[in-house]
């Protein structure tokens, strides 16, 4: 008696998009003062792998200032084909852990995900500028209207 297999779910093409982060980064950050940090200039090293059958961009990012690790975050990026909305789940060193995923889309080469917390909202926004290059701001609201840049930075493909 042969047994029914259930097919296993494929990867759509929204979550084969997050691909173009995928690889290895050297960025060129700025900080911005705020209540977590003194602001100044910083590099990153970020590396980050399509994973998980396809479904999950999975991002390591290690920032480095004055020759010594001052911020580092673990990004988890997917597609919700059910809401139709992509989604960051966000951990970092400075310990928060979000109640929820940040979420929202793309506009062209734009991919602009926002989250909220009782601290406040983030909302990161990345800009794809070619195949070798990309931009991304973190930026922070109280309420989600003004927003005001935490980071900045330009990162280039190594690998």
């Amino acid at each position: 008696m042969a047994r029914d297999r259930l097919a296993a779910p494929s990867p759509l093409e929204e979550h084969r998009k997050l691909a173009v982060f995928a690889g290895e980064w050297n960025g060129e950050e700025m900080v911005q003062p705020s209540r977590w940090t003194a602001g100044g200039p910083a590099t990153s090293h970020v590396v980050a792998r399509i994973d998980l059958n396809g479904f999950y961009l999975i991002q390591d990012t290690h920032q480095m200032r004055d020759g010594m690790e001052t911020f580092a975050a673990h990004g988890v990026f997917t597609y919700d084909h059910e809401d139709r909305l992509y989604k960051l789940f966000w951990h970092d060193s400075l310990g928060y852990y979000p109640p929820s995923p940040a979420s929202g889309g793309w506009n062209g080469k734009i991919l602009t995900l926002v989250r909220g917390s009782l601290r406040g909202n983030a909302r990161h926004v990345y800009e794809i500028l070619d195949d070798t290059s990309y931009t991304m701001k973190i930026q922070f609201s109280p309420d989600a209207e003004g927003w005001a840049d935490v980071l900045t930075g330009v990162y280039r493909r190594i690998h």
